[in-house]
């Protein structure tokens, strides 16, 4: 709930309190160079190299895969996977349909299959979620855990990429003044990160419920799997297959769309329809390579580039209190950087991870460095350095009038 539903919203807000028009904007006191290299990261994230495959692949290995015969697996998802991405880039192909394809079609054909689901784990429960046997990931530290979890919903990224396009969005309906445009985001933004809390309550009870009948699942999209056959056996598979497909259809169009909005933005040269083609092109060879290995490289990037996102969220958000000072942004991130690359490192593969040099670096961390056994090794940097940085900036002003202060003033 914190990190896939608070975090989203702030970083909604992040974009509304300081006008800015996409995630470049929101880097930009720490310099152009910063700013574009913390763009190109996200966009890659969440993009064609890990967030977008995803869409496709999902709905694929729940939805499709089991109809099919283990020899024809991969053949069928490099079949559906560029119908997927044709698809995406069909409805992102005119910047003025985006808008009216996602918000007035596909979202909501996807929340009425979502609650026609709700209403029948409501009307028949499979079990009594409280009494069902707590795993043991959730036993002990349980917070942290869920919160490292929402990681992989890349929906704190998302939100600060998916800028450019709401604030696009926004200016469509006629609000172009920035004070109007930021009223309107945030707005929105509370009303839509709302909506996304109340949906995940609802299936965290309803994924609790099923152990009644089912073996916990390491997989959100099998347990869903699982609950919907178990209503409406065949038909509910492929209604779940109908309803994952549009889900990350919908999610798709809003990825390939900032993706390239931002991109011909910042280069130009290269027009809003190529960089889409370029998107779709490369998330649909990247989706090829298979879900799980998505996952296992996609992790060591979140784990690097949330502390960073977190942070430049959270000074977005407070910047009114220190006029978006470049030097309290340089001293959180720069405090945040080395417990990010330990981060990285230590959720690589094996083969990076178990390494001597992976070993050695993990054995530092874990010595040196606060709460990194619980994978939050970069708060207490990050307060150090906005400590000093905040102190600085209220002081500063305190240590110029004495440095030009006369002798005989003195």
């Amino acid at each position: 709930m914190v990190t896939a539903v608070v975090l989203p919203l702030l970083s909604v807000l992040a974009i509304s309190v300081t006008r800015s028009e996409g995630v470049y904007d929101v880097g930009r006191p720490l310099g152009p160079v910063f700013a574009l290299t913390f763009m190109i990261l996200i966009h890659a994230t969440i993009g064609p190299l890990f967030g977008t495959p995803r869409t496709a692949t999902v709905p694929f290995s729940v939805g499709v895969q089991p109809l099919l015969p283990q020899s024809f697996a991969h053949v069928g998802l490099l079949v559906f996977s560029a119908l997927f991405f044709g698809a995406a880039f069909w409805v992102s192909y005119k910047e003025s349909n985006v808008m009216g394809s996602v918000g007035k079609i596909l979202n909501p054909v996807f929340l009425v299959l979502l609650f026609s689901v709700f209403s029948l784990g409501f009307l028949s429960p499979m079990g009594k979620a409280a009494q069902q046997t707590v795993t043991a990931a959730y036993q002990h530290q349980s917070f942290f855990n869920g919160f490292l979890q929402g990681y992989n919903t890349m929906d704190a990224l998302a939100g600060l990429a998916f800028g450019v396009t709401v604030v696009t969005a926004v200016k469509q309906l006629g609000k172009t003044k920035p004070s109007e445009n930021a009223k309107v985001t945030a707005k929105a933004g509370v009303f839509a990160t709302a909506a996304i809390g109340s949906i995940y309550v609802v299936l965290i009870w309803l994924g609790s419920t099923t152990l009644a009948h089912f073996r916990a699942s390491a997989d959100g999209g099998v347990a869903f799997n699982q609950m919907v056959s178990y209503y409406l056996g065949g038909f509910g598979h492929a209604l779940l297959a109908t309803l994952l497909t549009v889900t990350c259809l919908t999610t798709a169009v809003g990825l390939v769309a900032a993706f390239a909005q931002d991109f011909h933005k910042h280069f130009p040269k290269v027009s809003y329809r190529a960089w889409l083609g370029m998107m779709c092109a490369t998330s649909f060879l990247t989706a090829n390579f298979g879900l799980d290995t998505i996952i296992s490289w996609s992790t060591p990037m979140l784990m690097f580039l949330y502390p960073f996102a977190m942070v430049l969220i959270l000074l977005s958000v407070t910047s009114p209190l220190f006029d978006r000072d470049p030097v309290v942004y340089a001293l959180v991130v720069g405090f945040t950087t080395v417990p990010a690359l330990f981060d990285m490192v230590g959720a690589f593969p094996p083969v990076v991870s178990q390494s001597a040099f992976g070993q050695t670096l993990t054995g530092f961390q874990q010595h040196v460095l606060p709460f990194a056994s619980l994978g939050m090794d970069w708060v207490v940097p990050a307060v150090i350095g906005a400590v000093l940085g905040l102190s600085y900036h209220w002081l500063r002003p305190v240590l110029g009038k004495r440095r030009v202060t006369t002798p005989e003033q003195n």
